[in-house]
């Protein structure tokens, strides 16, 4: 079985804590590659070393250097990226930049905080759309 790979832009150590424990939650060999910023992201995407390209990126809205909004601008010019699958992640409920998001052919959003912090045994959003979106499409995927 071929190893599935996900890029995750984010800036938010925090964030790319819950993204790496829900991963190993879910018991499925992915790779994880991280960005902290969009500039970063396509410099492993397209740069002189890159990455091979991701079955899926989760992608931070609001980051420094290049957002996810330009990020997303930059990656849809590229013919080469129309098949992969982009999950923003944020706390906005801003219309226009979703509206220009799924423009640009995002997949779905999940939305902050990805985890708690009252010590309760709620499962984090994190947790859930691993085990209940990315588990399920790596899965049809194979079925393919």
């Amino acid at each position: 079985m071929e190893t599935k790979s996900i890029l995750l832009v984010e800036d938010d150590e925090l964030d790319v804590i819950s993204v790496e424990r829900a991963l190993v939650k879910i018991e499925y060999d992915v790779k994880l590659y991280t960005a902290f910023n969009g500039k970063e992201a396509l410099s492993l995407l397209s740069g002189d070393n890159p990455i091979p390209k991701p079955d899926f990126i989760l992608l931070d809205v609001n980051m420094p250097k290049m957002n996810g909004l330009e990020f997303m601008r930059a990656l849809r010019q590229n013919r080469s990226f129309d098949d992969v699958k982009v999950f923003v992640m944020t706390t906005s409920n801003e219309d226009q930049d979703r509206n220009e998001l799924y423009n640009l052919g995002v997949s779905g959003y999940i939305l902050k905080p990805l985890n708690f912090t009252d010590n309760t045994k709620k499962s984090s959003s994190m947790d859930n759309f691993m085990r209940f979106q990315i588990l399920k499409i790596l899965n049809n995927e194979h079925q393919s």
